[in-house]
């Protein structure tokens, strides 16, 4: 329920809208060129700055006189008069900059406030510029000796700054995790995490049926377990994912992310473990004079393009690692069928380097990182899931469609075959 003084806001901004709309009313600015010439002394930037200020008073001196006539004349329509002059603020590029305004009071003697005023002093633009800048790598304790244009400015000071950024980071991880998406024709969904301190950040990444890539949420757990992945995956269901439509899911290979999926899913789901981990984790068992080797052999296993040449290379590499080191033959045989997901459906080459792996959604990760430099310490509550969401939102303004986006059709068309000719998504055309 909003407050009074709220509600008091919002009136005086739709009185000071209906004002420009109604009368609208010619506003002039006279300004001699020698002061011009002085002001641009210090640069363009420095008279733009200054006019604006001086503008914003002109503005706020018409509403004035809207509401209370000019001075010392009558004026049939006055709704207030003038109680003085105090020092208030606007925000300008991210900066609180000292103004003064009018004050006005009602014949029942309450503030009236001005419109102009409240629009001049909305945070809104001030958290989404600190938001913005932090994200490009500017930190707390520099901000203000970087965006500061005003001498007189403040509220760029580190603890200043960082609240703008609490609020503003957590309203865009907000709308990040209730954006709807059950109009998103996915064809694909990567599900991955991501360590940060010691929790652990689990992160879905949909692949559109035209290649684009979209954050479709994430959640914050202490391990992989399978009670976040399923609460991440029911809170795709409830933004409207549907799990019965056939799709290809890319795993890292954790079992817990291996149950839940099925458990949303069911037969609808072709789970390909990523080939990425899959070697990683092999090669972890050897002496460093056998892992060169072994890499090799995966490598060219996993380049063939049909799955039963491919199956029977790892198969002669199992037995040869079950006399070198049963524990690297084991890991090897673990899922090895999951790997070969994409070589099953016969995915074109192009496309099958793309989905073989979680390659995308890790140089998601790489960016988030990259965000997260300036961070020196962690600390409990909501932190980490405010810089992991932020720092995904903008790998995501940076994703560009995958290699090999025109050959999704074909995929398609594999996973309708495997699931007798049922339709893969709304709209999709299966060639």
């Amino acid at each position: 329920m909003k407050k009074r003084y709220q509600i008091e806001q919002q009136r005086a901004v739709q009185q000071f809208r209906r004002l420009a709309t109604e009368q609208n009313p010619n506003i002039q600015m006279v300004l001699p060129l020698a002061e011009i010439i002085g002001l641009l002394q210090q640069g363009v930037g420095n008279l733009l700055r200054q006019t604006g200020l001086e503008l914003m008073h002109l503005v706020m001196d018409e509403e004035v006189k809207s509401l209370a006539g000019e001075r010392h004349e009558q004026h049939s329509g006055r709704r207030a008069h003038r109680w003085g002059k105090e020092d208030g603020y606007c925000v300008v590029d991210g900066q609180k900059v000292p103004i003064r305004r009018t004050r006005l009071r009602t014949s029942d003697q309450r503030e009236q406030r001005l419109g102009s005023y409240e629009l001049f002093q909305r945070s809104g633009p001030m958290q989404a510029g600190v938001w913005d800048k932090m994200m490009r790598g500017l930190s707390t304790r520099n901000y203000g000796a970087v965006v500061k244009d005003f001498h007189n400015a403040y509220g760029v000071e580190k603890s200043a700054v960082s609240e703008n950024f609490i609020e503003a980071s957590r309203a865009k991880v907000k709308e990040l995790m209730e954006r709807p998406l059950g109009e998103l024709r996915l064809c694909a969904i990567l599900i991955d995490g991501t360590p940060f301190k010691d929790r652990q950040m689990i992160v879905a990444l949909g692949i559109g049926c035209d290649g684009s890539k979209t954050v479709l949420g994430i959640r914050e757990g202490a391990t992989e377990n399978a009670a976040v992945v399923n609460g991440l995956l029911s809170e795709l269901v409830e933004r409207g994912v549907d799990f019965s439509t056939p799709r290809l899911y890319i795993l890292d290979g954790g079992k817990a992310l291996h149950a839940a999926v099925r458990h949303h899913a069911g037969d609808a789901a072709f789970i390909q473990r990523c080939q990425v981990h899959k070697k990683r984790n092999v090669v972890d068992h050897l002496p460093d004079q056998h892992k060169a080797d072994v890499k090799k052999k995966l490598q060219n296993a996993y380049a063939m393009v049909d799955y039963t040449d491919a199956k029977r290379a790892l198969e002669r590499l199992h037995r040869e690692l079950m006399e070198l080191n049963p524990s690297a033959a084991r890991s090897l045989e673990e899922g090895m069928e999951e790997t070969l997901t994409v070589h099953k459906l016969h995915v074109p080459d192009q496309l099958r380097r793309t989905l073989c792996c979680t390659n995308v959604i890790e140089s998601a990760f790489s960016i988030v990182e990259t965000v997260c430099r300036n961070v020196k310490r962690w600390q409990a509550g909501d932190q980490i899931e405010r810089w992991v969401g932020s720092g995904l939102l903008v790998a995501e303004r940076q994703f560009r469609r995958i290699i090999g986006h025109r050959q999704i059709p074909l995929l398609l068309s594999s996973m309708a075959n495997a699931v007798s000719k049922k339709p893969i998504a709304k709209g999709v055309a299966v060639a």
